[in-house]
């Protein structure tokens, strides 16, 4: 199948791209050439082939979603500039 001239305006006007008129000959090599790619695929035998959605066949492979303690309070405040016994203390920035 060959892409012709009118198949490239057609293509840039659904894009909504401009294309100049000396860069239609290279357009029409490479859609030539992808699509001469995509003929080589259709003859290959895909019948065995299950499709795909992803690449990998694992399902749900995360982590059970467990609340625990890693570390402490005070070991969460130990390099805090600004704290007090519980909570990170900061310069008020908004006023009322």
């Amino acid at each position: 199948m060959e892409i012709a001239k009118e198949t490239i305006y057609k293509v840039a006007d659904l894009a909504r791209i401009e294309i100049a008129e000396q860069e239609v000959e290279t357009l029409q090599a490479d859609m030539n050439k992808i699509l001469t790619f995509m003929e080589k695929l259709n003859e290959l035998d895909t019948q065995n082939v299950e499709p795909l959605v992803y690449m990998n066949p694992e399902v749900n492979v995360w982590r059970e979603d467990v609340v625990q303690q890693d570390i402490t309070v005070s070991e969460g405040l130990k390099n805090s500039a600004l704290h007090n016994e519980d909570f990170f203390l900061v310069p008020k920035i908004l006023d009322k």
